[in-house]
């Protein structure tokens, strides 16, 4: 036998055809797969609607409220808070210090009602942990004072969510010192 003989007939191995199409159903989407899906669904339609708008979902929203926020950059509490105003309709701009009473002295908070963080929201100060809708109320009232404050650290308060909850009392304050009780929170 030569060395002619032994050869293949064809240079390449023949090729393999596709299989026939199975009527079988469609193979199971994996759990990860299927939530990466959706997410990434939401992603995009919150992005496509934001973007409708004339506006990124990172942008914040020109309609919120601006809030200027003095906090210790160590406090979890006041963190939450400013989380709490987020959540409500405010665009929070936190000023991270040391040291937040001398930004107390300049907007004439009176000392028996100071707490951990002090804000500047449409012209008032904002004294600790004061609801949001509170600070709505005084926004749209535009009462005749210097702000509102939740003196101490109260439980329940926004920002001291935890399972107890004190009774407390949201102070008005004016320039002079003067002081009234502008709303009661927690157990009544």
């Amino acid at each position: 036998m030569s060395c002619h003989q032994m050869r293949p007939t064809t240079p390449y191995p023949p090729r393999k055809q596709k299989p026939a199409p199975t009527s079988e159903p469609a193979k199971r989407i994996s759990r990860r797969a299927w939530i990466g899906l959706a997410t990434g669904g939401t992603v995009i339609s919150l992005v496509g609607a934001r973007w409708a708008q004339g506006r990124f979902p990172w942008e914040p929203d020109p309609a919120a409220t601006p809030v200027d926020v003095f906090a210790s950059p160590t406090c979890d509490c006041c963190r939450e808070w400013m989380r709490h105003m987020g959540k409500n309709g405010f665009a929070v701009t936190k000023h991270l210090m040391d040291d937040v009473t001398v930004k107390k002295s300049e907007l004439h908070i009176p000392q028996d009602l100071w707490s951990c963080h002090t804000a500047v929201v449409g012209g008032y100060a904002i004294e600790g942990h004061v609801p949001a809708d509170l600070i709505q109320r005084v926004l749209t009232e535009r009462p005749a004072i210097v702000g509102l404050a939740a003196p101490g650290m109260p439980n329940g308060a926004p920002g001291m969510e935890g399972p107890t909850q004190d009774r407390y009392e949201i102070i008005a304050f004016t320039r002079t010192g003067a002081t009234e009780v502008y709303a009661v929170r927690g157990l009544v």
